[in-house]
């Protein structure tokens, strides 16, 4: 008997497209799962596009296409796979260039990568309960951040800034500085000729030879442009369950947002705020809370944040700054100003900073924030020769100081400069001993 149903052939069932609409396919599959990974076939079989279950209604399943939609028809053939979106991992992957879905598009000088285990890329955060907490500093090698910003082993932190005032360079500092074992970087709805530009000019053979590079261009389908977000979080959880110190860099948050936000549209779900619908505010907890200090290895996350037109109070940013341990602030006056990097001390924030430092490093950087909060508030009076010195002392000590502060604060994209040393010039700097 079991010899006989062993040889019997089995029946595969396929189901049938009965609507398309925007992005969204609809179709009437048996037994399908949410998250379920499904074939959209032509009839003749020279093409088939992978999708996505994204959602029901009634007996109709909704279908995100990974992949350009030419061609798909109501004569297209849909087959349920029975699996999940997995990306294939491995310590090869470093200096590799992957797609928004895993799949291997550049294998830097490698003939062959080696796939050691395959994650979903739908993971838990780990349990808040054995979560190691974030004790020790990391060095970035950038001294605003370093001295004013201390960021934490397994912090996560937000870059805010408009578009064009440096993001990009400043992520390529990161790479080129901080004191981690792999980087993870995921370029989301990027122009497609900014991606070679990142390789060659930003990161070069160095940087290419110790990171993991996730890319999805602005052309790609919304759901490409989500799952590369998701993508990079395993790639990092791997090295992490390694054992090994990741530096995740996200560019950008804001266009992983706008990409849920299309796919939501397209399913029915109703906007909520400004034009965002709830699935947005449900999914952006859940990626960031997978970064972090695990039992073993830890994930530390820089996120990019797009404000639109320099305002603060946009939706994502808002949502993103309430879920993160931190924001960095990028100033489009600085940046005007040729200050690089951009960085508005004044507007930004590790909120783990008092717990990771030395106290006398914590006064001597809040003195110097003392100091050019007073610079700002008397610039103005500066400018225009209304100022009279005497009267306040911590303000003549700001104009006294202020270009010995803006010295410390800039720095070249070539210029490293260890924690330790930051440490001992902003002791000085502040006069703390």
């Amino acid at each position: 008997m079991q010899a006989a149903l062993k040889s019997c052939q089995t029946l595969q069932l396929h189901g049938r497209i009965v609507q398309v609409t925007g992005t969204v396919v609809r179709a009437i599959i048996p037994k399908v799962k949410l998250g379920e990974l499904c074939i959209l076939e032509s009839t003749g079989g020279d093409s088939s596009i992978p999708a996505e279950v994204i959602g029901f209604e009634q007996d109709i399943a909704l279908l995100a296409p990974i992949g350009d939609m030419q061609g798909v028809s109501i004569h297209t053939r849909v087959t349920a796979t029975g699996e999940m979106l997995r990306v294939g991992v491995g310590e090869d992957l470093k200096g590799c260039v992957l797609d928004g879905v895993g799949r291997i598009q550049s294998k830097g000088n490698k003939q062959r990568i080696v796939i050691q285990d395959h994650y979903p890329l739908m993971n838990r955060a780990p349990d808040p309960l054995t979560r190691e907490m974030v004790q020790q500093p990391l060095s970035l090698g950038i001294r605003s951040l370093d001295g004013l910003v201390t960021c934490g082993v397994g912090q996560r932190i937000g870059i805010f800034a408009g578009a064009g005032v440096g993001k990009s360079s400043l992520l390529s500092m990161l790479i080129a500085h901080a004191d981690a074992d792999v980087y993870v970087v995921a370029l989301i709805g990027e122009r497609g000729r900014e991606v070679r530009e990142f390789m060659e000019e930003s990161l070069g053979p160095e940087g290419m030879a110790k990171t993991v590079l996730i890319v999805a261009t602005s052309d790609r389908p919304p759901i490409e442009r989500l799952k590369a977000a998701y993508v990079a979080t395993a790639v990092a959880e791997y090295f992490r369950d390694q054992g090994k110190k990741v530096l995740l860099l996200m560019d950008s948050l804001t266009r992983f947002a706008r990409a849920q936000r299309e796919i939501g549209l397209a399913a029915g779900e109703a906007p909520a705020r400004r034009g965002y619908p709830p699935s947005v505010f449900s999914e952006l907890p859940k990626l960031v809370e997978r970064a972090g200090c695990a039992v073993t290895g830890s994930i530390t996350a820089f996120y990019t944040v797009l404000i639109e037109g320099d305002d603060m109070s946009d939706p994502v940013g808002d949502e993103v700054r309430s879920l993160l341990d931190g924001h960095i602030v990028l100033s489009r006056d600085l940046a005007s100003g040729n200050h690089y990097p951009a960085i508005d001390i004044l507007d930004s924030l590790s909120r783990l900073m008092n717990k990771l430092v030395s106290p006398m490093q914590r006064e001597a950087g809040a003195h110097i924030r003392k100091l050019l909060s007073k610079h700002k508030d008397i610039e103005f009076l500066v400018r225009v020769g209304e100022y009279q010195r005497g009267a306040d002392p911590e303000a003549d000590e700001a104009l006294d100081k202020i270009d010995l502060i803006r010295a410390f604060l800039k720095q070249r994209p070539d210029e490293h400069t260890s924690y330790e040393e930051t440490v001992v010039w902003l002791n000085n700097l502040a006069g703390v001993k």
